[in-house]
C-alpha cells in the first residue's frame, strides 16, 4: 500500500507546470510550492508535468530542479521525479560508476526487485546509458556477488503464489549438502536456487530447512557465506519472507546512532512510497515502538524534512 496523497480532483499538468515555473522565477526558489506540488503527484502525473514543462518552456524540469534546489532536498526530489524503472536504473548506474561504487545500493535494488521489474530496469538502463547492465556489473563486481547479481537480472523467476512442496524439500536438502554438511561451500547451488526460485518457494524452502535440520536457512547463509555475497542472499531471503520488514530495518539502520545515512534514507523512502510504504510504516512501529514519521522528523530538518514527511503521509 502506498502512502502518497494526491488531490481528490485531477489537477491539470499544465497548471502544475505553470506553478512550478513561477516557483523558479526571481531570486531563490519557492521550495514549499515545489514540494506542495511534486510530493503529491504520482509517477504518471509527474511524467505529464515533465512533458508539459518541456512543451511550454523548452526546458527539462529535472535539470531545472537540479539547479534550483540543493543538498538532500535536491537529491530526494531528483530521485522522486522519474518513473520507478528509470529511477532504479539511475541508482544502479551511480552505484556502478568507477569513482562512486556504492555496491550496497546496487545489491539492494537487484535483490529486492521482481523479475519483471528487473527486465524493465535493464531495458531502460541500456537505452539511457548506452551500455548493458550486465556489462557494467562484470566490470565493477567480482566473485560470487557478481554471479548472484547477474543471475538475478537474467533469470526469469515465477511471480505467482503456488509452491511445489516436494521441490522445496529437495532444494532445502541441496542447500544443506552445499553448505552445512560439507567442508567449504558450494556457492553455485546457493546462486542457482536463490536467483531462480520464486519468493513463496524460498519461504517454503526455509520452512523445510528448519523442519529437516533444526536451524534456519538464514543462519546457514550467515555461517557459510560472507561479505556482499552474504548480504545479497540475506536480502533475497528477507524480501521473500517480508519485504516491508526488510525495508523498515534498512530505514532504522540509516537513522541509527550518530548522524544519518541520508542516501539510504532517501533511496528507501522514495522508491517504496508508491509501493508498500504503509506496510513498512506498520513494521517499523511494530519493531521499534516509534512511528517512522517521528524517526524521520527527529533525524532531518527544513524543506528536506517536509518533503520526506509529505511522501510518508499521515503520522499514524
Amino acid at each position: 500500500m502506498a502512502t502518497l496523497t494526491v488531490p481528490p480532483m485531477p489537477v491539470s499538468p499544465r497548471d502544475d507546470a505553470i506553478q512550478l515555473y513561477k516557483a523558479f522565477k526571481g531570486l531563490g526558489c519557492d521550495k514549499p510550492a515545489v514540494i506542495g506540488i511534486l510530493a503529491h503527484r504520482d509517477a504518471t502525473q509527474r511524467e505529464y508535468i515533465r512533458q508539459e514543462y518541456r512543451t511550454m518552456y523548452s526546458d527539462d524540469i529535472l535539470k531545472r530542479l537540479a539547479s534550483e534546489l540543493s543538498g538532500h532536498l535536491q537529491i530526494a526530489v531528483s530521485l522522486w521525479m522519474p518513473d520507478p524503472a528509470a529511477r532504479d536504473a539511475a541508482i544502479l548506474k551511480k552505484g556502478l560508476t568507477r569513482n562512486f561504487i556504492n555496491l550496497v545500493a546496487v545489491t539492494e535494488i537487484i535483490c529486492t526487485r521482481t523479475s519483471s521489474q528487473l527486465q524493465a530496469v535493464t531495458k531502460i538502463y541500456h537505452s539511457t546509458f548506452g551500455t548493458q547492465l550486465d556489462y557494467d556489473l562484470k566490470l565493477q563486481i567480482f566473485g560470487d556477488t557478481q554471479k548472484i547479481l547477474l543471475a538475478c537480472i537474467s533469470k526469469q523467476r515465477y511471480e505467482g503464489m503456488e509452491v511445489d512442496r516436494e521441490m522445496a524439500a529437495k532444494d532445502a536438502k541441496a542447500l544443506y549438502k552445499a553448505g552445512e554438511k560439507r567442508l567449504g561451500t558450494d556457492e553455485k547451488v546457493f546462486v542457482q536456487i536463490f536467483s531462480e526460485r520464486s519468493r513463496p518457494h524460498l519461504v517454503a524452502i526455509n520452512t523445510c530447512y528448519q523442519d529437516m535440520y533444526g536451524s534456519s536457512l538464514k543462519k546457514a547463509v550467515k555461517k557459510e557465506t560472507s561479505g556482499l555475497f552474504e548480504t545479497a542472499l540475506l536480502t533475497i531471503l528477507q524480501c521473500a519472507e517480508n519485504p516491508a520488514k526488510y525495508f523498515a530495518k534498512m530505514l532504522h539502520k540509516s537513522m541509527k546512532g550518530l548522524g544519518t545515512f541520508d542516501t539510504r534514507l532517501i533511496r528507501v523512502i522514495v522508491t517504496r512510497t508508491e509501493i508498500d510504504m504503509q506496510y513498512i510504516k506498520a513494521e517499523y512501529y511494530k519493531k521499534y515502538k516509534k512511528t517512522l514519521n517521528d524517526a524521520v522528523h527527529s533525524e532531518t530538518s527544513g524543506h528536506y524534512r517536509t518533503f520526506l514527511l509529505s511522501l510518508l503521509g499521515p503520522n499514524h
